[in-house]
C-alpha cells in the first residue's frame, strides 16, 4: 500500500497510535495546549531531507524517526533544558509505501520514550522527497539557559557524550564495509546524545554550551566567536586523541583519518560546554581544552594542540556540501 491510496486522516490514524502524545490538549485540535511551569519555554527546529540528510537505502523509517527526534532533543539539552514535547511533520511522496511512515512512528516514538517526551503535535504533507521538520521545546526549570557567548578565559572545555563514530559509520556505509564495525553504523544512524548531561552542566555552574551537529571544530569556532576566545584543544594528551586511536582501531583507517572524524565529523550530537576551572564536572563531562583570550592582533578562534587544524575540512556545511 503506498501513501497516495490513504487519505490524510487514514494516515494519522496510523501513525498516531504509537506515538507518546501527554499534554494538556495534545493532537487532535488546531493546536496543542502544553504546560509552562517555568514561565519561559526554549525552541527550537530541525529539518531531515532525504537524499541530503539520510538515505533510504542506508537507513530505515525507524532510523530516521530516531534520528529526528535525538537531534533536536539535543539543541534542547544544550541549552540546559528539558524536552518537553516534539511538533513533527513529514512531507512525503505519494508513492512511498505506508510501511516506511509506520516505521518512521515506531523510531520516533522509540526516541521519545527513551528521552521522556511527547509527540503533541505536527502535520502531514505531500512532497517529491521525504522531509522530516521538528519543533521541539523544552523547560528551564528555573535555570538561567546556557548559551554559545559565556564562554571565559581559563575555562575548562570539556565535551559530554562521545565524537566521530558517526562520521566513522558514514565513512563505513560510504566504502560499503558495514560489517567490520556495526556499531558505529548504529551510531551514525541511530545517535544517542547525552540529553541529562545539558541540565546537569547547567546545575555545576557550566558558562557555555552547545550541540556539536556539524563537526567539533566547526561548532567550537561558532562557540569561540560568541564568545570574543580561543578554544585550544587536547588532541594527543587526552579524550579526543583516545576516541580517535579508537576508531582507527575499529575501522582500519589512518590515524589522520581517524582524528578527522574526531575534530570534523558531525551528528554525534555531543555537548561542547565551558565550565569554570574549579568546578566540579558532572559525570560524563570530560575536559578536552582550555580556554584563553585572544592576543594582541588575534582573532576569536579554535587550536587544536596549540595550532591551526590544517587537515581535510573543518565540518559540515549545508551549502557548501552535497
Amino acid at each position: 500500500m503506498r501513501v497516495g491510496d490513504l487519505s490524510e486522516s487514514a494516515l494519522l490514524a496510523r501513525f498516531l497510535p504509537g506515538l507518546p502524545t501527554q499534554a494538556l490538549l495534545g493532537p487532535g485540535d488546531d493546536a496543542a495546549v502544553l504546560a509552562a511551569p517555568d514561565g519561559r519555554v526554549v525552541a527550537t527546529a530541525d529539518v531531515l531531507v532525504e537524499h541530503r540528510d539520510f538515505r533510504r537505502d542506508w537507513s530505515t523509517g525507524a532510523d530516521v524517526g530516531w534520528k529526528a527526534a535525538m537531534q533536536n532533543v539535543a539543541d534542547v539539552a544544550a541549552m540546559g533544558a528539558v524536552c518537553t514535547g516534539l511538533l513533527v511533520s513529514l512531507g512525503m511522496p505519494g508513492d512511498l509505501d505506508v510501511s516506511w511512515v509506520d516505521e518512521f512512528a515506531a523510531g520516533l516514538g522509540a526516541a521519545c520514550r527513551a528521552v521522556g517526551t511527547n509527540v503533541v503535535g505536527g502535520d502531514l504533507s505531500g512532497a517529491s522527497e521525504i522531509v522530516v521538520a521538528v519543533t521541539a521545546l523544552g523547560d528551564l526549570g528555573g535555570r538561567a539557559p546556557l548559551l554559545r557567548s559565556g564562554a571565559r578565559p581559563g575555562d575548562v572545555v570539556t565535551v559530554a557524550g562521545t565524537l566521530g563514530r558517526s562520521a566513522a559509520g558514514l565513512d563505513l556505509l560510504q566504502r560499503g564495509a558495514t560489517a567490520d564495525a556495526p556499531e558505529l553504523v548504529d551510531a551514525h544512524r541511530r545517535p544517542v546524545p547525552p540529553w541529562a548531561a545539558g541540565p546537569a552542566a547547567a546545575l555545576a555552574g557550566a558558562t557555555a554550551q552547545m550541540d556539536v551537529s556539524d563537526g567539533l571544530l566547526r561548532d567550537a569556532g561558532r562557540l569561540a566567536s560568541a564568545s570574543g576566545a580561543v578554544l585550544d584543544l587536547d588532541l594527543r594528551d587526552g579524550e579526543l586523541g583516545r576516541w580517535a586511536a579508537a576508531l582507527a582501531a575499529a575501522t582500519g583507517v589512518a590515524p589522520a583519518t581517524a582524528d578527522g572524524f574526531v575534530l570534523t565529523g558531525g551528528e554525534d550530537h555531543a555537548l561542547l560546554g565551558c565550565f569554570p576551572a574549579a568546578a566540579a564536572l558532572p559525570p560524563g563531562v570530560l575536559a578536552v581544552g582550555k580556554v584563553r583570550a585572544p592576543g594582541p592582533g588575534e582573532r576569536p578562534r579554535v587550536l587544536v594542540d596549540g595550532w591551526p587544524w590544517d587537515g581535510p575540512g573543518v565540518g559540515w556545511d549545508h551549502f557548501a556540501a552535497g
